[in-house]
């Protein structure tokens, strides 16, 4: 698979919050076919670590890894364990709104019950005791559902059968409709959705905390990335300034014994081949140490995972792209920041609070109706004959009042309810300037890494001008040896530099794009929670 292919790759999928919970985000959305990464062989190349450093050199040769930046990013998002973690979240709270709509569904209810009893009784009449023996059969059967809107109702069947030594036997079938319904507290859709829509509300804010966890790992990755190249880059120049400081003592050395330079003038040029040795040792280790970073981001699955040698396949864009203007930044990062969206869901989630306060206030009040028609007979097949013959039926309606003195209790939790809304809409508020300056402050450093670009590469070419100046004054005897080493020292601070600004304006960009939103989209990965949240209650 081509690595532009590899980074077109959809890496998360979350389902509408009104799908059941399995419908939510699949654990196993980030896992792609297994196959060789880049540049590996199909057999694992080593089976045991290396027991020294020209060993573990020549298992990093075997095991050369080839790495793009978008590879990079593809491989941290399939195999990061982290992530694996994390994209499990909406799966979670995908299955606490399924269980909240569950409240609405229907339900199936049955109970079968016998019974006897044997006791004595007085005869009001000769007043002598008497033997009584009742023995008896009940079944009950039906279905049940609450709806939004403050309404329970209930369908059953029953069926009773009583046989006693003192009376004949009964069967009775009885088939009864019960409705209640809140007429205050607890009427109405508003206020019974309260729980499902806050459990929605989670579900979808879940979703934007995965993005911005994929937002972070993406950003850590390429800057990790352009890191190490500029680390490798770095040891380039540092090997070559050692070569030509080695050169340069070693030529001052055959001066001094042709007589044509004075002594002193070696210890110069010998300090700075020491001073670019030590360079040369701090940057192996500094790359040495990104390179363990980026295999760990990307977790590349390998039991010698560290003992990789890594090839940066990216080369670095020399010429900085066109800006937009501030103000362009700052409208998409109000469509795409992750934490923004999430914190309009937490205004909006203390909103439906305060709708089930606002509703707690109000008294109870239900109204309760029975229907219900029955058949007897001595058997219950009769009993069941006779349920459309004969006018055996009962109605009975009842309404229940309640409200607590005072209902200081929910005058309290709607209070609460109403500071938590105003303190969300403040932090909204907050996070929304505070957002806006980062836009700003990414985007100068953006601009001003762009113009370091061409800057560097001015600063450069001067100080290889003035080094070919104080070299060829040495030459002639007019500049001494520490005045050149200066001067050396001054064009590889230059070459570094200019390596410094690729790397910055490409981070630059980075953080940008994590300020605005919209690295994700720019990077065509696609994850849940671009846009802001459809929250179809508060239109």
């Amino acid at each position: 698979m081509s690595a532009a292919r590899r980074y077109r790759w959809a890496v998360l999928v979350l389902a509408a919050c009104a799908a059941p919970a399995g419908a939510f985000l699949d654990p196993q959305a980030l896992v792609w076919p297994e196959q060789p990464l880049p540049g590996q062989p199909a057999e694992s190349a080593a089976t045991s670590a290396p027991s020294s450093n020209d060993e573990l050199a020549a298992l990093g040769q075997r095991n050369r890894l080839d790495l793009s930046v978008e590879e990079a990013v593809a491989m941290a998002v399939e195999h990061n364990p982290s992530l694996a973690a994390q994209r499990l979240q909406p799966v979670i709270a995908g299955t606490f709104a399924a269980v909240e709509r569950a409240v609405f569904d229907p339900s199936v209810f049955a109970r079968i019950e016998t019974s006897r009893e044997v006791a004595q009784r007085v005869s009001e009449d000769i007043q002598q005791n008497f033997d009584v023996r009742n023995d008896g059969e009940a079944a009950r059967a039906g279905i049940r559902q609450t709806l939004p809107t403050g309404t329970e109702l209930e369908l059953s069947v029953e069926q009773d059968l009583s046989e006693s030594n003192r009376s004949p036997r009964q069967a009775s079938t009885r088939v009864g409709l019960t409705l209640t319904q809140a007429l205050l507290n607890g009427f109405g859709v508003a206020s019974n959705l309260v729980t499902l829509r806050q459990a929605r509300a989670d579900a979808l804010a879940s979703a934007y905390e995965l993005r911005g966890f994929v937002t972070s790992l993406v950003a850590d990755v390429e800057s990790t990335y352009w890191d190490y190249l500029g680390a490798r880059r770095r040891i380039e120049i540092l090997n070559n300034a050692v070569e030509v400081a080695e050169r340069q003592s070693e030529e001052a050395r055959l001066r001094i014994e042709a007589g044509t330079v004075a002594r002193v003038e070696q210890a110069a040029f010998a300090a700075e081949a020491a001073r670019r040795r030590q360079d040369l040792i701090d940057g192996r280790a500094e790359a040495a140490r990104l390179r363990i970073r980026l295999l760990q981001l990307i977790s590349a699955p390998e039991r010698l995972r560290y003992e990789r040698a890594v090839e940066p396949a990216t080369e670095v864009a020399t010429d900085a792209a066109p800006l937009d203007a501030p103000a362009d930044y700052v409208s998409l990062a109000a469509q795409r920041r992750p934490e923004l969206n999430q914190a309009r869901l937490d205004v909006a989630r203390n909103e439906l609070e305060v709708v089930a306060t606002r509703n707690g206030l109000l008294p109870r009040l239900d109204l309760f109706v029975t229907l219900g028609q029955t058949g007897f007979a001595r058997n219950y097949g009769s009993a069941y004959e006779n349920l459309d013959g004969g006018d055996t039926y009962d109605l009975s309606g009842a309404l229940e009042f309640e409200y607590p003195l005072g209902n200081r209790a929910g005058r309290a939790l709607q209070e609460r309810a109403q500071a938590s809304v105003r303190q969300a809409e403040a932090s909204l508020d907050n996070l929304q300037r505070v957002i806006e300056a980062e836009v700003r402050y990414a985007l100068i450093e953006a601009e001003r890494a762009a113009a370091q670009i061409e800057a560097s590469a001015a600063t450069v070419n001067l100080q290889r001008q003035t080094l070919e100046a104080e070299q060829a004054r040495f030459d002639v005897g007019r500049s001494t040896g520490l005045l050149v080493a200066q001067a050396q020292r001054d064009l590889l601070t230059a070459e570094l530099g200019r390596i410094d600004a690729f790397i910055a304006y490409r981070q630059a960009l980075i953080d940008l794009y994590v300020a605005d939103g919209s690295l994700l989209t720019r990077r065509l990965v696609d994850a849940p929670g671009e846009l802001p949240p459809a929250l179809p209650w508060r239109e």
